[in-house]
């Protein structure tokens, strides 16, 4: 068993960053498996090293420890690899449609907001017979077949999801050369020997795509476990914004074991806030006690 936690180093964690690296570090610890940390900074603008160290610093100082850790950026030639698997076996096409194009054509996702990129028959006709002598810059995209897939989740259950319609033809490498994430999550989980993901359920949508992803390259998909979003009063989900609940203020204000034995108490493991240590809550963790709703923090610890 084989689990892990991937975050961006895009600035300083929070609190929901570590609420769900602590339900993955416990899920694959109370298993006797193996944790590895991922720096996800294919986002080469916005992505520092100086964050990159942080997360390392802070998940030190909450006790979570790691057996593997892997960057992204250093990965590129492994992804380069199984596009060309992909577009050798005439799964993937270039697309020119511009963002506004693809945009003027789409509708929120009805359960979460998100806008589900699909490409309207019209505009993949154009990318596949006018676009290359319309415009120069091209992103790849993987055709996905009309059909719905089905997947269980192991905290929130059964899913059937229209491909096509819910998730759509989607970009595996951008016009400038940037690696999407869907490619290169589900080649690092796959090579990494992933064998269980952890993460927020904002990404539960996501898993279609991956599994499909996984299979068309000969791989086998993990399991998948989404955990509740943490909340601000607003019921918005935290976020790198939220100042005063990010790693820089907790660790002014709280112990170790004071921060660890608040993200305890909402997740069901123990009945009351108080201190407690990540190794002490391993015994204690069960997936039968993490709540399913979204749950609303304050900064009081």
């Amino acid at each position: 068993m084989k689990g892990r936690f991937a975050p961006s180093p895009t600035g300083r964690m929070h609190l929901g960053n570590i609420w769900t690296a602590l339900l993955a570090w416990l899920s694959a610890r109370s298993q006797g498996g193996e944790f590895v940390l991922r720096i996800e900074d294919i986002d080469r603008q916005r992505s520092r090293l100086e964050y990159a160290e942080q997360i390392d610093d802070d998940l030190r100082w909450l006790g979570l420890d790691w057996d593997e850790r892997h960057v992204q950026s250093e990965r590129f030639s492994l992804y380069e690899e199984q596009l060309r698997k992909l577009e050798a076996g005439g799964h993937t096409y270039p697309c020119y449609c511009t963002r506004a194009e693809i945009m003027a054509t789409q509708a929120p996702h009805e359960s979460d907001g998100r806008t589900v990129h699909t490409i309207p028959q019209r505009l993949r006709d154009i990318s596949l017979h006018l676009g290359g002598s319309l415009r120069a810059v091209r992103s790849t995209r993987l055709a996905v077949p009309n059909k719905t897939l089905t997947f269980r989740d192991r905290h929130y259950g059964d899913h059937a999801v229209p491909l096509a319609s819910q998730c759509g033809d989607f970009i595996l490498q951008r016009g400038d050369g940037a690696w999407a994430y869907q490619l290169a999550v589900v080649v690092d989980d796959a090579l990494m020997g992933i064998t269980e993901v952890v993460r927020g359920r904002d990404l539960l949508l996501s898993v279609p795509q991956q599994q499909y992803l996984h299979r068309l390259l000969g791989f086998t998909p993990p399991s998948f476990c989404h955990v509740p979003l943490l909340c601000n009063a607003s019921w918005q989900r935290l976020s790198k914004r939220d100042k005063s609940l990010d790693m820089g203020h907790i660790r002014t204000v709280c112990s170790p074991e004071q921060a660890v034995g608040h993200l305890a108490f909402h997740a069901g493991l123990i009945d009351r806030p108080g201190k407690v240590s990540a190794k002490e809550l391993i015994s204690l963790f069960s997936w039968n006690k993490i709540p399913h709703d979204d749950i609303v923090v304050t900064e009081t610890f």
